[in-house]
């Protein structure tokens, strides 16, 4: 035996025991599969909770006198909590920030409708990183990044997905008539009828498939539609808010907000049940700033009448404080953290996965350059590895207005943050000392403002590189059968985002870009009505049926308008190909046989009626033949 083979074999053992010591590094918790060497390695279970349209200060633990959130409030003393966190002033922006860890406008995602809410195909989601990593990976709740492929949970790196459509239920890409109860929601792309209040049945569903799935690292992302209106939800919820004397929309608002707080501690018992929970990590955050919690001085941007915002300027939508200061808690037993305590540096939702990437030792499947960073020595209190930044936040914005092409407005709305300052527009505010933004000192520190200037300069020329591409639907049949283009994503006009747009025959005319993977003819149906209704275009459908007292939900809900919409013909015109076809009194619809060809193309349809005036079809439906 040769001396070389004699030392090899001596070494090999220990070779094996380093490389061992050297994967147990990584999160210590459950045991999981190596994604490169398939056995067994020590992981953590992820999950990822964001509320929507809750605010800063519509949690007890945060001040709020007329709230109770005894689950949240615990969550929050056990956790790290981020006091100085941001994330954009609405939805789409932050989810799309949150799960890449890149700036929204940056990945595609600025508004909400529009098509300027699909997450570009090329970037790396929060999913797909926990997936290369070995991980099982879940997401229940509200997607509001895109509704066919290439944008949806699925085709982004979750095993499970079981989502509304679009971005708040009752919108249009979503399930007609679903109200919050007994509603039809997606599972993997399927719809699928289920039964309870949607803030139980994403917690329940979550819960179940973690149950299912704990003998290996999970990481679940669990995003609520609520507290976001239409604000339905149970009498017994609501009921003691407006016995406090609180106003019915108020009382609306924090009870959604109380049921979010009893599926939070419902989610937690499952987990200490399991014996799962000292090895799982918890991130808690919302989304942007509160919509309904107070009542301010003018619209966005005022300051508090009634209600509490934390002594916050502003809310939901806003670029002051109020709009963009979000709650961000992070939770893990044995991770080493400095849990109950506050960390007030400057923070955001871009930090969140590259904190994760580093707490959960995760492997990327392709280069990525975050704009967050690394939180973890926050985390762990090694303020001396920390560095001062900026973070930037804008609003898009354009509710009710038109939207044409929906490009990035340069100067719109934006502030510049550091741990002191924040220039908000022309105007700047030394938060250290004036947290609710009422004392404009920009005259008294111009090379601050200049910095900051400087710092949006810099900060915009990079981020709005590819603000001027469209980001397609990609029409693929092996992926998707057949696409559903709603209103809410076209170009070109305002946009009917939700079904009461629809119902009342808002008049707007708009187009729909896709990427046709493989030239061949399609079968393309125009309707009036979304295909589950399957209503003649001529007529008018029938709201609900609403159990106003089983559902609570408000008279104006039930009392919405549905008009007659006369149409007598439809067009449809993509690229060379512009065809017109009668409607008569039965006809549900209206279908073209089109060879579309190979590439990026625009899709246009016309309801016209017999006033000769036109509207765009709020649904078409794709298909391959």
């Amino acid at each position: 035996m040769s001396f070389r083979f004699q030392l090899s074999m001596y070494l090999l053992p220990r070779f094996l025991l380093l490389l061992f010591a050297l994967l147990a590094l990584g999160c210590p918790a459950q045991k999981g599969k190596s994604p490169l060497f398939g056995f067994n390695q020590v992981h953590t279970n992820v999950i990822v909770i964001i509320t929507d349209d809750q605010g800063y200060g519509d949690i007890s633990a945060h001040g709020n006198p007329y709230l109770n959130t005894p689950n949240i409030d615990a969550l929050h003393n056990e956790s790290v909590r981020l006091t100085n966190f941001h994330v954009d002033p609405t939805c789409s922006p932050s989810r799309a920030a949150l799960v890449t860890g890149r700036y929204s406008s940056r990945v595609g995602v600025w508004l909400t409708y529009g098509g300027r809410n699909h997450l570009r195909m090329d970037e790396v989601t929060m999913a797909d990183v926990f997936k290369n990593s070995g991980y099982n990976t879940g997401m229940f709740g509200k997607w509001h990044l895109g509704d066919n492929y290439p944008f949806r949970p699925q085709d982004r790196g979750f095993d499970e997905s079981l989502i509304h459509g679009g971005g708040v239920v009752g919108e249009t890409p979503d399930y007609w008539n679903n109200d919050y109860y007994d509603d039809t929601y997606l599972r993997n792309g399927e719809p699928e009828k289920v039964s309870g209040y949607c803030t139980d049945v994403w917690f329940r569903e979550a819960s179940d498939w973690i149950e299912k799935n704990q003998e290996e690292p999970f990481f679940v992302y669990l995003a609520t539609n609520a507290p976001h209106g239409p604000l339905h939800a149970p009498i017994e919820f609501i009921q003691p808010y407006l016995n406090a004397g609180i106003p019915e929309r108020r009382a609306r608002f924090y009870g959604m907000i109380s049921m979010i707080d009893v599926n939070l501690g419902y989610l937690r018992n499952r987990l200490e049940e399991m014996e799962i929970a000292e090895n799982t990590l918890i991130v808690f955050m919302t989304d942007n700033g509160s919509a309904s919690g107070a009542e301010i001085t003018m619209a966005r941007n005022g300051f508090v009448k009634s209600g509490y915002n934390a002594g916050m300027r502003g809310m939901k939508s806003s670029a002051y404080e109020g709009g963009h200061r979000a709650a961000g808690f992070i939770h893990w037993p044995k991770g080493e953290l400095i849990q109950g305590q506050d960390v007030s540096n400057l923070a955001g939702h871009i930090d969140i996965l590259p904190t994760l990437v580093e707490l959960c030792n995760l492997e990327l499947p392709s280069k990525v350059k975050f704009d967050g960073v690394d939180l973890t020595p926050l985390l762990r209190n090694d303020p001396e590895l920390w560095e001062d930044r900026s973070i930037v936040v804008h609003h898009q914005g354009r509710f009710g207005d038109f939207v044409g092409e929906g490009l990035l407005i340069k100067n719109k709305d934006y502030s510049v943050m550091t741990d002191q300052w924040r220039l908000v527009g022309d105007e700047l505010y030394d938060v250290s000392i004036d947290p609710g933004q009422r004392s404009d000192v920009a005259n008294d520190h111009p090379k601050i403002v200049q910095k900051l200037k400087k710092t949006y300069e810099t900060w915009w020329t990079d981020i709005a590189q590819r603000s001027e591409e469209y980001v397609p639907f990609v029409i693929d049949a092996t992926q998707q059968k057949t696409y559903t283009f709603s209103s809410q994503n076209w170009h070109g006009d305002v946009v009917p985002y939700n079904q009461h747009h629809v119902r009342t025959g808002m008049k707007a005319n708009g187009f729909w870009v896709v990427d046709v993977l493989e030239s061949g003819t399609y079968s393309i149906s125009v309707r009036r009505w979304p295909i589950e209704v399957d209503a003649p275009m001529r007529n008018s459908v029938e709201l609900g049926p609403y159990n106003a007292k089983q559902h609570n939900v408000s008279s104006k809900m039930i009392n919405q308008p549905t008009a007659v919409i006369p149409v007598k013909s439809v067009r449809l015109q993509v690229g060379d190909y512009d065809q017109t076809v009668s409607v008569y009194d039965s006809d549900a619809e209206v279908q073209f046989s089109v060879y579309l060809s190979k590439g990026e193309q625009k899709i246009q349809s016309w309801l016209i009626d017999d006033g000769n005036e036109s509207r765009s079809a709020y649904y078409v439906y794709l298909s391959k033949t």
